[in-house]
């Protein structure tokens, strides 16, 4: 059986690891190396990088601090935020990422999915989708949670996999940074479409909501970021509450 992963993942504003609540009200809490090398240590099973502003402030990933990040890792990294072209993927790769994260810039350009996938393979191009309840679909959001489109998440998940994403980072809006756990409906509706592992993300505020969203939505892995950053809980534990469920998981450090 296929174990299920915990990823760590760190929002990051100029240099720095920052959380907010729903896309906002940022608030810095470290290092992100430092907090990197820690998470490695502690057990998570991946990283996931994020420069939440970059895609806003119309400029480039800051690869020299993915490059610092990468070099202090043995687990997978994924790098997002202000991902444009093929060309800045594979600067992203030559800086250490092991996997991509797309957004933005698929919504405007989905054949860079495409391109992506077939220059550096499928497995490391990431369709990340931020999505957001408006009474009637999800809808997909833009430029670090900002701008609406008038995309259904759903819908385009399916396009991002047709397109050659190897995997979908699922963020609900609503429940970002609120820790009253995943939007299981979301991300079962996402998981249920496509055939690619899908990431759940936003909302973590305990061991259950890591365990029920892995057990009833489908989801390969669950992210998590504000619960550890603020010490409410540990990977280790959040291992040992997966595995009491059994749950599949890779042993924690």
């Amino acid at each position: 059986m296929l174990r299920k992963r915990l990823i760590v993942c760190l929002d990051v504003k100029d240099g720095r690891v920052v959380k907010g609540t729903n896309f906002v009200g940022l608030r810095d809490v470290g290092d992100p190396v430092e907090l990197a090398v820690r998470y490695e240590a502690e057990g998570a099973d991946e990283l996931v990088f994020l420069d939440i502003s970059a895609s806003h402030d119309g400029r480039g990933t800051l690869f020299d601090l993915v490059r610092r990040t990468a070099e202090r890792l043995f687990i997978p990294l994924t790098v997002g935020g202000g991902v444009r072209s093929v060309d800045d993927v594979g600067e992203a790769l030559r800086a250490g990422a092991d996997k991509v994260s797309l957004n933005s810039a698929a919504v405007s350009r989905p054949e860079v999915l495409t391109q992506c996938a077939d220059r550096y393979g499928a497995q490391c191009v990431v369709a990340s989708i931020d999505g957001k309840w408006d009474g009637e679909k999800w809808r997909v959001y833009v430029k670090g949670g900002r701008e609406a489109t008038a995309l259904d998440a759903v819908e385009w998940a399916r396009e991002c996999e047709r397109r050659g994403a190897g995997e979908i980072l699922l963020t609900s809006i609503d429940r970002d940074g609120a820790r009253n756990g995943y939007d299981v409906a979301f991300t079962r509706a996402v998981s249920s479409a496509v055939s690619i592992p899908v990431v759940a993300s936003g909302g973590a505020g305990n061991a259950d909501h890591v365990c029920d969203v892995l057990h009833t939505a489908g989801a390969s892995a669950a992210l998590v970021a504000g619960i550890l950053h603020d010490g409410v809980t540990t990977v280790g534990a959040l291992k040992h509450a997966m595995r009491a469920r059994g749950i599949p998981v890779r042993s924690a450090a």
